[in-house]
């Protein structure tokens, strides 16, 4: 047939770019420096960490609790837990945790009833750094836990690069079956494409559970103006907003010490639910980079699955096809992931590698296609976008 050749380049064409991609990624990740604490380092920035919560009740103790453990001077850092209308004892179990370094802010009270369904994760972010008396803004979600070094790494981070935002690694934690270790696999996956990313200036990403910018910087940059239809987006459209406000003075913590530590999805319609909120604002990214790349991740794993059924018709090409875009894409997130989960410290993750590469390319391939049909979602009991 006359549109096989056509094919074929198209897949060979495809399969080039991936793997051109992935070696500039790569480059670009040994370029970016390690963010090595010095033994004796005192830090000298004051720190406001931001903790949105909305229903938390369950996890945000853990959370707390590791975060005013601390090893940083108690004078340089506040926590600030803001309530997001919180339906469940939330609110009562950071009261019961009294400390000096803690406060709790309500929506309800600051925003009044009214505006429950109106509200969003940025509002609370909002409301909290405007509350804030840090120079330095860190956010994280309330499912996380943190290393005792991990403030002192990314303020060190900070200090030591001059940068007006700071993103920095998150890793899921624990692993116990097929799908969270595909999850923690894809998050360490993600964190070396941040970093290359950010430090190449190749485009700009970051992750809401470990993000860190100077409140003036924020500021200056418009806060979440403009994107406030997302229900996410708080860290990747704010990071690209600061990238153009101050171009080069965006860093990343290059350091298994500075990763927050968050929880997998545990069930299959969380995982879905949970990656297709985050894929809804793919498309509406400024940076024609970002839509670049996942549009050419989303055609790659597309035309796997297509070859598919070109099996019944014409066996020999289609085997032949398959076998080629799935090993010239597996062979390059191999070399990519081998060399992340090393880094971090997550090599037992590399065990059913081919699986887990099975379900990136299914993942990506539906929850792609959805994430340009839906545009509208429940979460956490309000209608979002």
């Amino acid at each position: 047939m006359a549109w096989l050749p056509l094919l074929s380049l198209a897949g060979l064409l495809l399969a080039l770019a991936y793997s051109l991609l992935i070696g500039q990624l790569l480059k670009t990740w040994f370029q970016c420096p390690e963010c090595r604490l010095p033994e004796r380092w005192q830090p000298q920035t004051s720190i406001s960490i931001i903790l949105p919560a909305r229903d938390e009740a369950r996890h945000i103790r853990g959370c707390l609790q590791s975060l005013l453990q601390q090893h940083y001077p108690r004078q340089l850092f506040e926590i600030i837990v803001v309530d997001d209308y919180s339906a469940d004892e939330t609110a009562a179990v950071v009261r019961a945790m009294a400390s000096p370094n803690l406060r709790l802010l309500s929506l309800a009270a600051i925003l009044g009833p009214e505006a429950a369904m109106q509200s969003s994760k940025k509002k609370a972010l909002e409301v909290g750094i405007a509350h804030a008396h840090g120079r330095l803004i860190v956010t994280t979600d309330a499912d996380c836990k943190a290393p005792q070094q991990w403030l002192r790494q990314i303020a060190f981070c900070y200090e030591s690069t001059g940068a007006k935002a700071v993103a920095a690694p998150v890793l899921l934690r624990p692993v116990h079956n097929a799908l969270e270790r595909f999850q923690a696999l894809d998050f360490v996956g993600t964190m070396l494409v941040t970093a290359a990313g950010n430090q190449g200036q190749l485009f700009f990403l970051a992750n809401g559970a470990n993000l860190a910018y100077e409140k003036t910087a924020f500021e200056a940059a418009g806060g979440f103006s403009g994107n406030e239809q997302f229900a996410s987006g708080d860290d990747v459209f704010l990071i690209q907003k600061i990238a153009g406000r101050y171009p080069g003075q965006i860093s990343f913590a290059k350091s298994p010490a500075a990763a927050m530590y968050s929880l997998p999805q545990t069930t299959w319609q969380g995982f879905l639910s949970q990656r297709l909120r985050w894929g809804t604002k793919n498309y509406s990214y400024d940076d024609w980079r970002i839509t670049a790349l996942v549009g050419l991740v989303f055609l790659y794993s597309w035309l796997i699955l297509a070859s598919l059924f070109l099996l019944p018709w014409y066996p020999l090409f289609g085997t032949v096809f398959f076998l080629g875009l799935f090993l010239a894409k597996a062979m390059a997130d191999y070399a990519l992931l081998s060399i992340a989960a090393r880094f971090f410290g997550q090599r037992k993750l590399l065990r059913g590698f081919l699986r887990s590469e099975c379900l990136h390319i299914l993942y990506i391939a539906i929850v792609g296609l959805l994430a340009l049909v839906i545009k509208k979602y429940q979460w956490k009991g309000r209608q979002v976008r």
